[in-house]
């Protein structure tokens, strides 16, 4: 059985991806290689898709609190 290459994945997710550890170790593997691009072929999405992907879908406040 195969295991994880942690030292390389931990590069890929704290230098390539910008995540914080405790971002990092909250992931489940699956969620890592999808961010990754591995399971799609895709490039990992970067945080000027993810900005523009917040400003396209904003969280929307429900009313004032008071």
């Amino acid at each position: 059985m195969e295991g994880f290459d942690w030292p390389k994945l931990m590069r890929a997710g704290f230098r390539g991806l910008g995540l914080r550890p405790d971002e990092f170790w909250a992931l489940t593997p699956v969620e890592l290689r999808l961010m990754l691009g591995e399971e799609s072929g895709q490039i990992p999405m970067g945080r000027a898709r993810l900005d523009e992907l917040l400003a396209a879908y904003p969280d929307e406040v429900k009313g004032d609190g008071s």
